[in-house]
């Protein structure tokens, strides 16, 4: 069964960005399901009913309206006309670098397997949860967004000087030690300074969508992160707390 589990899911999308979606899905309430899950996250979603049919789209928006083309596509295995496999295969040998995300009710490690080497970047089996598919498909968005990011060399906030390429931080001209956590907290934060992140932003960003646990450890994160870069923890200058929302850099 598909459940949507809320009917509201956190909207993590950049004001002002509004990613397109194509969705494969033959199976009309699964594929209702997807639109309506998507575009209550803000994503412009268009729909295909059949292989022959996506390719069509995947064809006609590239090739009319560039601006237009797709950041990602959401595409089941077993279609009418074309499957899924075929599919993947002709967008990788056109050179599209489009994120694929792959839905099927064949959970085997072989079935898994074959989708990824043809070129789907993620594979969720069916059923699955509304939800972790929303899940899944802004962390797909969010790679291949920062993958066309120009990769800066060093990132510098007042007396922090992060190197995203060394895993190095220096505070006040001495070097610390971060964990992988608390580096990857730090390296979003310098990246995005002044911005507002929740608690499940972070998670997501940070821990991964498949993260199970309590959001209490972003918590103990943001406190051990600023024993290692402030002057007084107690009245942080870098990791500011902001009532009711989260925490933000600067």
């Amino acid at each position: 069964m598909y459940t949507s589990e809320s009917t509201k899911y956190p909207h993590t999308a950049e004001i002002g960005q509004r990613s397109r979606i194509l969705v494969v899905e033959d199976e009309e309430l699964i594929r209702e399901m997807l639109v309506l899950a998507l575009e209550e996250e803000g994503y412009g979603v268009v729909s295909a009913t059949d292989g022959r049919l996506a390719v069509e789209y995947l064809k006609s928006y590239e090739l009319n309206s560039p601006e237009l083309s797709f950041d990602l596509v959401i595409l089941d295995l077993m279609l009418p006309h074309i499957n899924g496999l075929d599919i993947c295969r002709l967008i990788r040998f056109q050179g599209n670098p489009v994120p694929i995300l792959m839905l099927s009710a064949k959970g085997s490690e072989t079935d898994r397997v074959l989708g990824l080497e043809v070129g789907a970047d993620d594979y969720l089996t069916k059923p699955f949860s509304m939800r972790e598919l929303v899940a899944r498909c802004r962390a797909l968005l969010r790679r291949q967004r920062l993958s066309c990011l120009p990769q800066l060399p060093v990132l510098q906030y007042k007396d922090v000087t992060l190197y995203p390429q060394e895993c190095r931080v220096l505070v006040r001209s001495q070097e610390v030690n971060l964990s992988p956590k608390e580096f990857r907290l730090l390296e979003l934060f310098m990246s995005y300074a002044r911005r507002v992140w929740s608690r499940e932003q972070l998670l997501d960003q940070v821990w991964g969508p498949d993260f199970v646990g309590d959001s209490k450890t972003v918590d103990v994160h943001i406190r051990w992160l600023r024993e290692k870069l402030e002057i007084d923890p107690s009245r942080p200058e870098y990791v500011v707390t902001v009532r009711g929302f989260g925490y933000r850099f600067g």
